[in-house]
This record gives C-alpha cells, sequence and structure tokens, in this order.
C-alpha cells in the first residue's frame, strides 16, 4: 500500500444534480463531448472511466466489450447503475485512483474528464495509469489549465495573488489544482506517456457569452477552436490523447488484482470479492465492488 493521500470524495452529495442538471453548464458539456468525439479511439476491448460519477460519458461507452466505472463515491455508482442497468458488460468499481484494483495491463482505454484536477499526487496517479494500460492503449485525459486568459488576465490586474505562468500546480480553493500544460506534459512524459493529440475546450466561459449564445451554438464555435490546442493552450480545460511507453499485446485476461497484497485471483460472490491469495475480503454491494478503506477479516478455513 502506497502512502495516505487526500481524497476529495463526494459520497453523499448529488452531483449531477448539484454541478450539472440546471447549473448552467450545457455548453461546457456539449464542448467537451465534441473534443472526445475527436480523440476517441476506435471502441474495443475494455474501457476504464476514471472518475466516472454518474456515467455522464455514457455516450462513449459503444463498441466496447467491457466498461468499468471507478469512482470513490458509491453514491455516484449508484446513479450510474439506474441510468445504465446492472450486469452483462458494464462493471462498477468504488476505490482511489491511487490504488486501483486491477491487473496490470488490463484495459485497452483509460479515459479520465474533469478529474486531474482533484489530484494532489498527479505521478501517482499516472503512474497507476500507466500500469493498468496494455501496450498501444489509449489515454483520453482532461486537466484544468492555470496559463488561460482570463487567468492571465485576472493576474495582469492583480485580482489573482497566483502567477499563471510559473510551472508549479496551484491549490485555488482545497482539492482543486490547476496546472500548467508544460508541467503537465512532463509529469505524463515521467510517467511513459507520449501525447498524440491536443484540443483546447471551454474557449467562450464567460458567463454574458453564455447567456447571449445558445449552448449549441457556442459549443460548435468552440469545435472550431479546438484544433489550436497543437499550437498553444490558453483555454480553461485541455484535452489529450496519449499511448504509454510499453510492449504491445491484448489486455489482462484478469481484470481485477488485490490492491491488498498485489496477487489473486479475486473471486466475485454476490456480497463480497475476496483475494484468493490472501484472503482479504472486499464488499460487493448490489453490483457495486468496493475497495474503499479496510477490508473484511479474511473467513476462517473450514
Amino acid at each position: 500500500m502506497g502512502r495516505d493521500h487526500r481524497i476529495c470524495d463526494y459520497e453523499g452529495s448529488d452531483y449531477r444534480a448539484d454541478f450539472w442538471e440546471g447549473r448552467g453548464r450545457d455548453y461546457e458539456d456539449l464542448a467537451e463531448r465534441i473534443a472526445l468525439r475527436h480523440l476517441m479511439p476506435s471502441p474495443g476491448g475494455r474501457l476504464l472511466d476514471i472518475g466516472a460519477g454518474f456515467g455522464r460519458l455514457s455516450e462513449f461507452y459503444e463498441g466496447y466489450d467491457e466498461v468499468v466505472l471507478l469512482d470513490y463515491s458509491a453514491t455516484g455508482l449508484r446513479q450510474a447503475r439506474e441510468r445504465l442497468g446492472q450486469g452483462g458488460r458494464i462493471r462498477y468499481v468504488a476505490a482511489s485512483f491511487y490504488e486501483m484494483p486491477f491487473a496490470a495491463d488490463a484495459f485497452d482505454t483509460v479515459l479520465m474528464v474533469r478529474v486531474m484536477h482533484h489530484a494532489e499526487d498527479v505521478a501517482a496517479l499516472l503512474g497507476e495509469v500507466a500500469r493498468v494500460l496494455r501496450g498501444g492503449g489509449q489515454y483520453v485525459v482532461e486537466f484544468a489549465n492555470k496559463r488561460h486568459l482570463k487567468s492571465i488576465a485576472r493576474y495582469l490586474l492583480r485580482r489573482q495573488p497566483w502567477s499563471p505562468f510559473e510551472r508549479a500546480p496551484v491549490e485555488f480553493v482545497k482539492m482543486n489544482f490547476d496546472f500548467h500544460p508544460g508541467w503537465m506534459e512532463e509529469r505524463l512524459g515521467g510517467a511513459g506517456f507520449h501525447v498524440k493529440q491536443c484540443r483546447t475546450v471551454s474557449h467562450f466561459r464567460l458567463p454574458l457569452l453564455k447567456r447571449l449564445v445558445p449552448a449549441p451554438t457556442l459549443a460548435a464555435l468552440d469545435g472550431l477552436c479546438q484544433p489550436t490546442g497543437r499550437l498553444w493552450q490558453l483555454t480553461p480545460s485541455v484535452f489529450l490523447r496519449c499511448t504509454v511507453d510499453k510492449a504491445g499485446g491484448g489486455p489482462a485476461a484478469e481484470l481485477f488484482r488485490c490492491p491488498g497484497c498485489g496477487g489473486g485471483p479475486l473471486q466475485e460472490a454476490p456480497d463480497d470479492v475476496t483475494c484468493a491469495a490472501c484472503g482479504r475480503r472486499w464488499p460487493n454491494e448490489e453490483g457495486i465492488a468496493c475497495f474503499k478503506g479496510q477490508p473484511r477479516p479474511a473467513q476462517a478455513a473450514p
């Protein structure tokens, strides 16, 4: 087990209603979907959606043989289960993205949107993503950009204390981080990732524009501007498609590995998930495998 990390925990909150539905973010939602339609690879194999929440991006699950929604909040995963159903090719896992309970090379594609800004240890998170992504797989990730035009203007007008030009991340409120694009690319490279495509998103995230211009029109204009990401990154949100530097090959036959001992296999039952190697058990609550906190005691041998 690694060192303790602070976790941004949405457990018990209604992220869908509190942040998205009727909250004036239709433009951002549409613009992000435009970016993903250009960045997501051809579907097939296993997809992992890190920080999936209520499954907002479920349109991009089509065509995959198996889809795993991972979130620290079981509350969000229950909402996803209500929307997407239980069983079949959809799996729900409540766990920390720092200690994902998956085998090495388990996934063909990893998707992670509106999650990186909650990571105080980016290197640890990227190391886990690189571990579970097979060689030749694709990592589609979004991060919050500290060097965007509004931030630059606020800094020059002395309305914010931190510089958007300094490369170090800034925690502007508790457990919410903005990142410099150059710093993020360095961390990706350090974890073995190569950036293949970049799109800048939310060029028009201004309250006045969002009130005056219909969201679909504003998102369409944003889509026209997004390819400039290969030249500069001056928007609040940056989307990347990356590959990982490791040997290719198919994904692992096993999906899970024990986050306690690193072994396996894990045996799934209606009420729990048990490691055959060390006996640790985690609850399986109505189709949501929960790897948060301490495992249940191992069962005594009969």
